[in-house]
């Protein structure tokens, strides 16, 4: 962990650039508990151009309850470095006070008490509070969404994405970037992009498969405050690897270092760019990698891994600002921007208590409209949570554990294999579960639970590759995400050792006996990229699972023994 006295000298050393930032007053009222509207939102900071920054949102439409992780690991030099910090590592990092309204935003620890105090976060109709009030003090304010917008929830699934692209034309963003919007196919993409969006859907990183030509814009010009500036889109750079390639077969993705390079050269010396901002789903560590080898980006507004960090990361002369996920951050950034480069930055994380932002009775309307046809169905109840259930971390959530038990009971399997996504909303122990609840942990595209044969040396090359992408110290090389989800079986994992020698131990719980390499066994599974995949849709095995449990208690999950973290 990066000790207290250092980050407050890098702060100290690099406050010429990057100015004051409005976490440390709200921090201060925060652990007072003396929150108020006019607190969170703030003003900004001195300069002449501001630009909100959403991501992640997972069509989130309505306040929630989401646990941020108890363990997010960093390999190699990102070690112990933000977003790789949790819990008292995180609170000291960045002066939080235990049980404050930010130790409840931005950690795990007590999470379902202090639920109880500061309440749910996030909704539309809150946010669109937030983006109000910021555009009214500075009306030229560009709002800046990240992506991972058009899935995540019963009536996006059921609505092919129609609802989130509704309700954020509402909101009224200047352009965009993407990721699971690919996963609705590439034909409804190009459907609602040229129907419906007034704004720029932008990927530099992009391409025509077969004609090695950029498939979409790879960036938009603003003139703001007297200076001209560039966003640059970056789109998530692994979809065909993370997602089904069938689903948009003419595309090309990838990091695209060099074309990166070349864009921003273009928006400068051709476009007449005073400052350049990315907007990226690279995810943290890619972006923080790309930001150290690509010269001329002045701000780096990431997205992707859910990451939520109070203060910029500055790498070189580029900021990266992380703005979490599910609706519950927007961040404000305000530039100075004067002499042909940026002279100051100001960055304010604001989190959205939903029980301290008034919601906008527009957006409200609008939301109530959008989720009215399902209404009914959502609301239905079909158990209890005995537990906290939560998904986020680099290993087994508890919402995960509920998907994996009802894999291997209504699938009659020896061991679940579930994605390591990290959308998904929480349900507090005590709560109701209902259908809306399933579908904010599995609604998407490709749903279906498959129920198959492997082998034990093949399960080994699975964690083996998951790991990999999770934990090689090479960020090009991480496809985000975390370590695919395991029940039925026990294993360890050394996240400093190298690809192929990582997973050791592998137990199958049911017996206490080690994975045999030559024997097979029946695995159950879900979201699988392969085409034709058959199989009932995760959903309806998970609610079958849930009646038939009642009360869904889940204890601890020790399965997972890591080392080298």
């Amino acid at each position: 962990m990066i000790p207290r006295r250092h980050f407050l000298q890098a702060a100290m050393a690099a406050s010429a650039l990057v100015g004051a930032s409005g976490f440390g007053n709200w921090s201060r009222l925060a652990a007072q508990q003396r929150l108020s509207q006019e607190d969170l939102i703030g003003s900004g900071g001195p300069g002449n151009v501001t630009l909100i920054h959403l991501t992640d949102i997972h069509a989130q439409t309505v306040p929630v309850w989401f646990r941020e992780p108890d363990t997010n690991l960093g390999v190699g030099d990102v070690t112990g470095k933000p977003p790789h910090l949790t819990g008292a590592d995180f609170r000291q990092l960045y002066g939080i006070e235990a049980g404050s309204a930010l130790d409840y935003a931005l950690t795990y620890n007590d999470f379902a008490a202090l639920a109880g105090s500061y309440g749910r976060m996030g909704g539309l109709d809150r946010i669109a509070t937030v983006v109000k009030a910021i555009r009214a003090e500075a009306p030229d304010a560009l709002l800046l969404d990240g992506g991972d917008t058009w899935q995540g929830s019963l009536p996006c699934l059921r609505t092919d994405g129609q609802d989130m692209v509704n309700l954020m034309a509402a909101l009224g963003p200047d352009a965009m970037t993407s990721h699971w919007e690919f996963t609705l196919g590439i034909d409804r993409v190009r459907e609602i992009v040229e129907q419906h969006l007034a704004f720029p859907f932008l990927g530099a990183n992009i391409f025509d498969a077969e004609w090695d030509e950029p498939a979409f814009d790879a960036y938009t010009m603003f003139d703001r405050g007297g200076a001209r500036f560039a966003v640059i889109g970056q789109a998530f750079p692994y979809m065909p690897i993370a997602n089904p390639g069938w689903m948009f077969p003419e595309l090309s993705f990838g990091i695209r270092e060099e074309r990166m390079a070349e864009v921003v050269a273009t928006v400068r010396e051709v476009e007449g760019a005073d400052a350049v901002v990315l907007l990226s789903h690279n995810g943290f560590d890619v972006d923080r990698k790309l930001a150290a080898r690509v010269e001329g980006i002045d701000v780096i507004l990431t997205g992707h891994t859910h990451d939520a960090l109070p203060e910029p990361v500055v790498v070189g002369k580029t900021h990266l600002i992380a703005s979490g996920s599910h609706g519950k951050f927007v961040s404000r950034v305000d530039l100075d921007v004067r002499e042909g480069g940026v002279q100051a930055l100001t960055h304010r994380l604001i989190p959205i208590f939903s029980d301290v932002i008034a919601p906008d009775s527009d957006m409200a309307a609008l939301v109530e409209a959008e989720r009215a046809p399902f209404a009914d169905e959502m609301a239905e109840v079909l158990g209890s949570a005995g537990s906290l259930l939560y998904r986020r971390g680099n290993f087994n959530g508890t919402w995960d554990d509920v998907i994996c038990n009802a894999l291997i009971s209504e699938r009659d399997a020896e061991i679940a294999l579930s994605p390591g996504f990290r959308w998904g909303a929480s349900v507090l122990p005590g709560q109701d579960i209902t259908r809306e609840d399933i579908f904010n942990v599995t609604a998407m595209t490709y749903p279906e639970a498959y129920r198959t044969e492997m082998t034990g040396e093949f399960l080994h090359t699975v964690l083996e590759d998951v790991a990999d992408n999770l934990f090689n110290p090479d960020p090009y090389y991480q496809q985000g995400g975390d370590m695919v989800r395991v029940g039925g079986l026990g294993y360890r994992i050394d996240i400093g050792k190298p690809q192929g020698s990582r997973i050791t131990d592998m137990t199958l719980l049911s017996t206490g006996e080690a994975i045999d390499p030559a024997r097979s066994y029946v695995v159950a599974g879900w979201a699988s990229v392969n085409e034709d995949t058959e199989g009932p849709p995760i959903w309806e095995v998970v609610e079958a699972h849930i009646r038939a449990e009642g009360v869904v208690e889940i204890s601890p999950n020790e399965s997972v023994a890591v080392a080298g973290g």
